[in-house]
């Protein structure tokens, strides 16, 4: 048996094996309306594919806590109950595959409101079914963005709540597994970094006042959240940036305190809250942050970045740098590479019966 398709049990889930899709937005949602933020049939097909190819578990896209909160308004969200119906159906057809369906749940910050990327992915306003996006500073991600609002106090605690609602929502479509978004400059990034956060209150400055949200959020979510189900937490671990930005060891000081907060996961990833950071890329280039986060702190961690090859991944896992591998793009070139990697490395995999032509 490949290291790769092993199981892995997070408190009462068990995963058939260790590949895994990352959540990658489908900006194909309605912007308006009372289909807004629900997924519909794209998204059944575009996640039921990946199931049916042997994928143990897959990250649904970002999903807002909010109207606000949507990267574009084109995103997914669990705002309401009629997109909680909606996200059912999904659930219920990866479940039946074998596979564990799991949400990222998200606010854009000053990243938000933002056009499909086909369409050049700019800044949008209300013209164009957009807002005026927030932030925990009035500094803008560039130059094309708009200067954000920075949120009082009283609007951190209600976002801290939208994430609360939004996991009981989650919870109710049928997902086993919630993942905080806190990587790629969105909101939470965008807190925990000195780059973005220019604050002097008690969510700014030091390491534990700039953490503060983001651990809020966590508590918030693990309170609703029951304790026999896992909670993720994606994290860029750097800003790729010399000085002045959110660094591998806050990476390791954080994983630490994420873990005494009823963390199950840290989904390690790299970069997008610096528009310019010069980003060394290559087959595997942010495993080493992963690995660190592994070998330094008690937290189970998933890697990311340019892993295409099934004995690459496989080798991941099995020298212990990481606890599983999350595909993004190339699940979109291939949704049956779990299946591919499986046959490659002598392993098996869960195979639908009216596909048994491939066994």
């Amino acid at each position: 048996m490949s290291a790769l398709f092993e199981p892995i049990t997070l408190r009462d889930v068990t995963v058939p094996n260790r590949v895994w899709m990352s959540p990658m937005c489908q900006y194909s949602a309605e912007p308006e309306g009372p289909s807004a933020g629900a997924p519909h049939d794209w998204h059944f097909a575009h996640y039921a594919a990946r199931a049916t190819g042997g994928t143990g578990l897959i990250l649904v896209e970002a999903t807002a806590v909010s109207p606000e909160g949507r990267i574009s308004p084109y995103d997914l969200g669990l705002w309401n109950d009629a997109q909680v119906e909606a996200f059912r159906r999904i659930t219920r057809f990866l479940a039946a595959q074998g596979t564990v369906p799991a949400v990222q749940l998200a606010h854009g910050g000053r990243k938000a409101s933002t056009d499909q990327p086909w369409k050049g992915g700019a800044p949008v306003g209300p013209d164009a079914y957009g807002w005026q996006p927030l932030a925990p500073s009035p500094v803008p991600f560039d130059e094309r963005h708009p200067v954000p609002d920075e949120l009082t106090t009283e609007q951190i605690h209600t976002v801290v709540g939208q994430f609360a609602r939004a996991a009981r929502r989650a919870l109710a479509a049928g997902f086993e597994i919630a993942e905080i978004h806190g990587a790629h400059g969105y909101l939470i990034n965008e807190f925990l970094s000195p780059h973005s956060n220019h604050r002097t209150d008690a969510y700014g400055g030091s390491y534990e006042n700039r953490t503060r949200f983001a651990l809020d959020v966590v508590d918030a979510v693990r309170q609703v959240w029951p304790d026999d189900k896992p909670v993720f937490f994606r994290i860029s671990a750097t800003d790729w940036l010399q000085e002045g930005g959110w660094t591998p060891d806050d990476t390791v000081r954080f994983a630490c305190d994420l873990h005494a907060h009823g963390v199950d996961l840290l989904d390690v990833s790299t970069g997008g809250n610096v528009s310019d950071a010069a980003i060394p890329t290559g087959p595997g280039y942010q495993v080493p942050f992963a690995a660190r986060v592994k070998a330094e702190t008690a937290l189970r961690v998933g890697t990311v970045g340019l892993i295409t090859e099934a004995e690459h991944a496989h080798k991941l896992v099995a020298n212990g740098e990481a606890d599983a591998v999350l595909l993004g793009r190339e699940l979109l070139r291939n949704p049956s590479w779990a299946r591919h990697a499986a046959r490659e490395l002598g392993a098996e995999v869960r195979v639908p019966d009216q596909y048994h032509r491939y066994v």
